[in-house]
């Protein structure tokens, strides 16, 4: 075999690349924080060596999901001591777990929507600093009002999650993108459960400053571990401003008809949550159980039978259609609430078997929606999921004030059933866009009805479309104000990939 220079004989000469045509190279990053904090070498981008995102990151991932989430729900069994603690009246308190909502969903629209534009292992360590950091003001102060200044600001830093789903579809490979997302999401659910049993139990023995303690230490932990393992990759979109961004997305909210079909499908879904949770407490409390707050409270872990189940229930939406999974999600989640509409006020059993089937529905329509909406464009997940997010604390609020009142004056049934004309609007949602409508397709159905997503995948690859896919959808990342390909990891040019196959028959 002849030497790279000297073509063996027979063989044609391989001709050298114009400089215009050769590959684009990027600047590996050393450091980061103005160039003050190292990267781990194993951890810097190496476009030849593109790191995997393997089960560790995954549960990382999950890990702080639930940490960081949970800095909105500790106060909420804390209120009573609060209010003793800070010597004001309870609608003085009451205030605090309103300001990290505000903050939070403050920070879904400004901060989360910087994951398309810089990049998102300093971001998601620099917001880890900041929470970690701003929760020993909560801790030490004395003040009832720069508590609830520092609760804002810590809600709307909190959106660490935010950033790692979009960041999980971008890393994991297509075919188990929902199993990653259903581990961070699982995560999320987890944290909101979890946070109201230690923030109960440790108040109980000790006094509710120990809670943000423990809050502190498990935020520097997931800064630790996110230092230690988190790849670094180029930002996106460099050509965009942070303004273009918030344009962009604020654009999608309208031009998108997946976007606008899975956010009031979940804005329906969260109010049907929000409301079967809401007045749960109202029914358990009254006739014909009488039941007390702590046994209520109790009920809340039943909800961990539906987080153990989401890595179970991604697999499942890895080999759906993204709209298969969610009908199947929708029709289970109805079949569960009409048992709640009729025998939710007769039997406790039929009320577990109800909960532990609607968390479980519900965790597969969000992942199933999430993994529809991230298909839109790579470029863009971070504003995609901002405005996905959105439409999920609208539901909340809906849910909440609608159950409340359909409850206190018609009673349980009623207010139960309420949540199934939430499911009819779902279907009604569903059935205006079939299961494999382009991007731009409002109403109607095409592309046939095959459910299974490797039947579909065969055939792309089978006729030659995927290649064609591909190509769109990079058309559609540039529709939507960027690309996602890093720097030095472009598609050659014509010229370059000539040269290349030319290089392997040689080689050959």
């Amino acid at each position: 075999m002849s030497s790279p220079e000297k073509p063996g004989l027979g063989e044609s000469p391989i001709p050298e690349a114009p400089p215009d045509l050769e590959k684009p190279t990027t600047t590996i990053m050393t450091h980061e924080f103005f160039g003050f904090v190292p990267i781990p070498r194993r951890l810097r981008y190496d476009p030849e060596k593109p790191f995997h995102f393997g089960i560790v990151l995954n549960v990382l991932f999950g890990f702080a999901s639930t940490f960081i989430v949970a800095n909105l729900y500790y106060c909420q069994p804390l209120l009573i001591q609060f209010s003793e603690s800070f010597q004001v009246d309870y609608n003085s308190v009451a205030r605090i777990p309103t300001l990290l909502q505000a903050g939070y969903a403050t920070g879904i629209v400004l901060i989360s929507p910087l994951g398309d534009l810089v990049r998102r292992r300093e971001l998601i360590l620099f917001l880890a600093i900041l929470s970690g950091s701003l929760t020993i003001g909560l801790a030490i102060t004395n003040n009832l009002v720069v508590f609830e200044v520092l609760s804002f600001i810590i809600g709307a830093v909190s959106v660490t999650p935010q950033i790692m789903i979009p960041l999980a579809a971008d890393l994991a490979p297509p075919e188990r993108r929902a199993s990653a997302l259903s581990v961070v999401m699982s995560g999320l659910l987890f944290g909101i459960l979890i946070a109201r049993v230690i923030a109960g139990i440790l108040a109980q023995f000790t006094s509710w400053r120990v809670v943000y303690y423990f809050a502190i230490g498990v935020q520097y932990l997931v800064l630790i571990a996110g230092y230690l393992l988190i790849p670094d990759y180029p930002a996106k979109n460099k050509n965009m401003s942070y303004f273009s961004i918030l344009r962009t997305m604020a654009k999608f909210a309208y031009t998108e008809p997946i976007l606008v079909q899975a956010s009031l499908i979940n804005l329906a879904s969260c109010a049907c949550f929000t409301n079967f949770w809401v007045t749960l407490t109202f029914l358990l409390g009254g006739p014909p159980y009488f039941y007390s707050t702590l046994t209520i409270g109790l009920f809340g872990l039943i909800g961990i039978f539906g987080v153990a189940c989401g890595p179970l229930v991604g697999r499942l939406v890895d080999r759906l259609i993204p709209w298969y999974a969610s009908l199947v999600a929708v029709f289970a989640a109805t079949a569960f609430q009409a048992i709640q509409v009729g025998a939710g006020g007769v039997s406790v059993g039929a009320i577990v078997v109800v909960v532990m089937g609607l968390d479980v529905f519900r965790q597969m329509l969000q992942m199933s929606l999430a993994t529809s909406v991230f298909s839109i464009s790579a470029a863009a997940r971070a504003r995609l999921n901002a405005i996905f997010v959105l439409s999920l604390f609208i539901g909340q609020l809906m849910g909440t004030a609608a159950g409340t009142k359909v409850f206190t004056k018609y009673g349980w049934r009623p207010a139960a059933a309420l949540n199934l004309g939430f499911y009819g609007w779902i279907i009604i949602i569903m059935f205006l866009r079939g299961p494999h409508c382009q991007r731009y397709t409002w109403f109607g159905y095409e592309g046939g009805w095959e459910a299974r997503k490797s039947v579909i995948d065969a055939k792309r690859k089978k006729t030659g479309d995927w290649e064609a896919e591909k190509e769109k959808e990079k058309e559609q990342d540039l529709e939507s104000g960027g690309t996602t390909t890093p720097q030095g990891e472009q598609e050659p040019k014509a010229g370059v990939r000539e040269l290349e196959a030319a290089e392997e028959r040689r080689k050959d």
